[in-house]
């Protein structure tokens, strides 16, 4: 790719077009976004989604999609060994249609957003990407060790391929969080260990949760600052959120992404005797007990048979376990509603996005069943009709407006880079601190 001279400077300038590639990266796939994005003198978005496309089962025989907007997808299969592959695939793809692609003959990539998942302290917001960035995203790849190694051989290899010139920005699920507040993000643990350490709670999928606030409040008309809410993002990841006003004030991710819900492979809430008992009569070392809770646990572990929610919806008929898989995921869900209903003293609405909550209309409604206590109310043919698009979900006199959501995590860090470029912001301060005073960086 033979990328255009440095635009920094240029796109520090609202009203200027910007060519922006997303990167999504996750545990076995790359999601992408290329789309042309303009701020507006009065601060509003004018956007055109160009192309997106994933790789998908990166490490084997990987499915490949990639899809001009407006025209009909390419699908292949073939051999993508590692993420890095992924990135250069997508990249030689892009710069094939360049021509055909870029509005205005600017047939160039002229700045590049990524997805990360943990900032830790060390990163509150969205930042501009240099070596030092990257070495100290690297340095949390023990808090999230499913999904920033992806991130950081997503950046580097973006990086090798474009050269310098072009600009690449750091967008971290962590930052939407950061408002929480000390009586939800600390733990009860000694306070000098979580000042040493920087252990609290981060939360995570905060780039699905700013998504799904912007199209809650555009479905509604309630200025973001008004709005009140319960979102669940559920997918193979799960968390559920608080949102008061606008502002995330709980969540169920915490330290990493391994707390709160019934996920995947990942166990979510558990008494944390348990590593003690599992290390001492199974004798795994604590990095054994924790990439079992992470890997092995969850749906699949529960199942014995699949993390794969479609699979299990189809066999709770005949599957005791996977009947039980089920009963759990919900029952968690349905507890963490009714604990984030009682921190907000009540909502506007609830929001359901990731793949088994914009898919599974079976799911949604074991969560909110016996709910109506409280006015929730779900409209069995509306909840079946909306499974993949965006709709409302709630019957009629339901105190919660109930709406689907289909999460579009790429158009927000498309936005966030134009952003971060325009304001030229970047973590962590270059005066070497991360920030805060007497804080060591996170280990």
């Amino acid at each position: 790719m033979n990328p255009v001279d440095n635009r920094r400077e240029v796109l520090l300038a609202k009203g200027d077009n910007v060519n922006v590639l997303v990167f999504n990266c996750g545990s076995s796939s790359v999601k992408f976004l290329v789309a042309d994005l303009e701020v507006e003198p009065t601060g509003e978005w004018r956007e055109q989604r160009l192309a997106r496309g994933v790789v998908e089962r990166i490490g084997g025989d990987s499915l490949l999609s990639f899809r001009p907007e407006g025209k009909p997808p390419a699908r292949l299969r073939e051999r993508v060994a590692t993420h890095s592959e992924a990135i250069h695939r997508v990249l030689a793809w892009v710069d094939s249609i360049s021509s055909t692609l870029f509005p205005g003959g600017r047939n160039r990539i002229e700045a590049i957003g990524h997805r990360v998942v943990h900032g830790g302290r060390y990163f509150p917001g969205t930042t501009l990407i240099d070596e030092t960035v990257t070495e100290a995203i690297d340095s949390l790849e023990e808090m999230a060790p499913l999904h920033n190694p992806p991130s950081i051989a997503g950046i580097r290899a973006a990086r090798a391929a474009v050269g310098r010139p072009v600009p690449m920005v750091a967008v971290f699920d962590t930052s939407f969080h950061v408002t929480l507040p000390d009586r939800a993000s600390l733990y009860a643990i000694p306070f000098e260990l979580s000042e040493r350490h920087g252990i609290r709670r981060y939360g995570f999928h905060g780039i699905s949760y700013q998504y799904l606030l912007s199209r809650y409040c555009a479905l509604t008309g309630k200025p973001p600052g008004e709005a009140t809410l319960v979102a669940f993002h559920l997918g193979n990841g799960c968390s559920a959120a608080a949102i008061r006003n606008g502002a995330s004030v709980d969540t169920s991710m915490g330290f990493t992404p391994l707390e709160g819900l019934v996920m995947g492979t990942r166990s979510g809430d558990i008494d944390p005797a348990i590593f003690g008992i599992l290390a001492h009569e199974d004798g795994l070392s604590p990095g054994e007990v924790e990439h079992l809770l992470n890997t092995q646990s969850g749906l699949l572990g529960l199942s014995g048979r699949s993390r794969d929610m479609r699979d299990l919806l189809g066999r709770e008929g005949d599957d005791p376990r996977a009947r039980l898989a089920v009963e759990i995921f919900c029952y968690r869900a349905r507890k963490y509603l009714g604990a984030y209903l009682a921190a907000l003293g009540g909502a506007d609405g609830i929001v359901f996005t990731g793949g088994i909550g914009e898919n599974a209309p079976e799911v949604r409604a074991q969560i909110l069943e016996g709910m109506e206590w409280c006015g929730i109310r779900i409209d069995p043919s509306r909840n079946r009709e909306t499974a993949g698009t965006e709709g409302e979900i709630g019957a009629p006199g339901s105190r919660l407006r109930i709406f689907v959501i289909p999460a579009d995590e790429e158009l927000v860090i498309a936005r966030e880079t134009v952003a971060c470029l325009r304001k030229r912001t970047s973590f962590p301060p270059r005066d070497g601190t991360n920030g805060t005073e007497n804080k060591e960086r996170p280990r």
